[in-house]
């Protein structure tokens, strides 16, 4: 048995197929973790969902900001941005089916045997592990429920409240944790996130540093796995804190990690 963690797929089916098959992937002796944006940019989204769905408990998936689009404008009344791609699932004939198993699934997902931990864009320095998954249930609570999603999904974009206390409450306290755990990148030093800059940290703006340089001072005491940020092309110099969006939407690479081995297996984006 192998359990690996596949970085953010974003609708590249042909590379997922293609990843499985070189990892001899078994869903009936193997588990996968994805880690969120199974969805958008690229072209194949009805495929890449139909199948993480026909792979039942051999997969396991935290929700990415795109996931989250795409249940905002389902149930919130949202519209889709120009820039999206995954208008062959809003087509679907089994949208609302997709768009209820979304609902079912996690902000975060941790295997303390394994010693691994996953959500979509990290875990901030200011909570500890405990923490962090009492906050994400707060917001898996309220996605999962029909009668509270709606109200969610309407109200949850935005980049206030930009820093976490722990007296937020409501919308601004459900909407800190989703950035948080699904849009996080940059921060200052008192955990207020920046929301505008997304490439490489050569170009980072002074006074922010990348949130996992800040986590190394406060460890978790398991590795974290993370996506969200193809900029970083998969190296954090954090030995605890594993990034495995490497581009492939982008044209690079659909990376998997193997957790029992350590062992990290690409493919190469399809062009053309």
């Amino acid at each position: 048995m192998a359990t690996y963690a596949i970085g953010d797929v974003q609708g590249c089916y042909r590379e997922l197929c293609s990843l499985l098959e070189l990892l001899k992937f078994d869903p009936k002796e193997d588990q996968v973790w994805f880690l969120g944006d199974l969805i958008n940019r690229g072209h194949d989204n009805l495929a890449v969902v139909n199948l993480v769905m026909s792979l039942g408990k051999a997969a396991r998936t935290v929700l990415g900001n795109h996931d989250l689009h795409f249940l905002a404008i389902v149930f919130g009344g949202h519209t889709p941005n120009r820039s999206d791609t995954f208008q062959d699932i809003l087509d679907a004939k089994t949208v609302m089916s997709i768009a209820e198993w979304y609902c079912q699934q996690s902000m975060l997902v941790k295997d303390e045997k394994l010693g691994f931990v996953m959500t979509h864009a990290g875990i901030p320095h200011l909570w500890n592990l405990e923490q962090a998954a009492v906050l994400a249930a707060e917001v898996e609570t309220v996605i999962s429920s029909g009668k509270q999603r709606r109200g969610f999904f309407a109200d949850m974009y935005g980049n206030e409240p930009a820093g976490w206390s722990d007296k937020l409450k409501g919308m601004d306290r459900l909407r800190a944790i989703t950035n948080y755990l699904t849009r996080m990148r940059l921060m200052s030093k008192d955990g207020t996130l920046d929301f505008a800059h997304k490439g490489p940290l050569s170009e980072a703006p002074e006074n922010l540093y990348p949130w996992y340089e800040l986590r190394a001072k406060n460890p978790l005491g398991v590795t974290t796995l993370f996506g969200h940020w193809a900029a970083l092309e998969g190296v954090t110099n954090t030995p605890d804190v594993i990034a495995l969006d490497t581009g492939c939407v982008w044209g690079r690479e659909l990376s998997a990690l193997c957790l029992e081995t350590g062992k990290i297996t690409r493919v190469a984006a399809v062009t053309g």
